[in-house]
């Protein structure tokens, strides 16, 4: 199984992620359970996927709080032994995430920048001047130089973070990924998947597409081919 393709579980509640995954079966190894599931047993339906089922699972919190609140609840998730987990990519709070996670296996992403952002944003919510890419480059920076284990970038900047001289033996994980002419949903900066991997991302995130086709396999299927096509490529390793 190709463990570059992550499913955005993104249903209302864990009988629905146990129904999507009775459908999609051996066809997809890797998911991600999101801030949205949460309150609809998502903690549930990853200790299941992870422990029942044999699935690598990625807990998609992105947590940002105080250093001892974060450290706490890394320290929680960490006992479940999953894969991923996500944090803001502050250092402070990479910092208090890797202090958390000490002793396991879990992973730790930082998010540099939302995907579902674009300038206009950054304006709005009075993050300083300068060119998006930009701003997202020095966040994964300082993010992995602070001990995350890899961070969660569009794939307009994983060619440039997959550069930065801190990015060595370090995860990239994009969403924003769509097959083409998929609809971008609430995505602002995107690429296809096998663009995503050539520039040099590790891991691929796509919800929608898959979960909300009436054949989630096969709309898995077809990912997975392009993943494994020329044009996924990875010239920059």
């Amino acid at each position: 199984m190709d463990d570059r393709l992550i499913l955005a579980c993104d249903v209302d509640n864990v009988v629905q992620g146990l129904a999507l995954a009775d459908r999609l079966g051996d066809t997809v190894n890797f998911w991600k359970i999101g801030l949205g599931m949460l309150t609809g047993g998502g903690l549930a339906l990853a200790n299941e996927l992870k422990h029942e089922r044999g699935k690598r699972v990625f807990l998609d919190m992105k947590f940002f709080d105080i250093g001892a609140t974060v450290e706490k609840a890394v320290r929680g998730i960490a006992q479940y032994d999953l894969d991923f987990l996500t944090v803001h990519g502050d250092p402070q709070v990479v910092r208090a995430a890797a202090e958390g996670r000490a002793g396991s296996g879990l992973k730790i992403l930082a998010v540099t920048v939302l995907t579902s952002l674009d300038r206009a944003d950054l304006d709005a919510n009075l993050i300083k001047p300068g060119d998006l890419g930009q701003i997202t480059l020095e966040r994964a920076a300082r993010a992995l130089e602070a001990g995350a284990d890899g961070v969660i970038a569009s794939p307009q900047e994983a060619a440039a973070i997959r550069a930065l001289p801190q990015a060595t033996g370090k995860l990239i994980v994009t969403p924003g990924v769509r097959p083409a002419g998929a609809a971008s949903g609430d995505q602002k900066r995107i690429a296809t998947p096998a663009a995503a991997i050539a520039a040099g991302a590790d891991h691929i995130v796509v919800g929608r597409p898959i979960w909300a086709s009436p054949d989630p396999a096969a709309a898995a299927r077809a990912i997975l081919a392009e993943l494994a096509s020329p044009q996924a490529l990875q010239p920059n390793r």
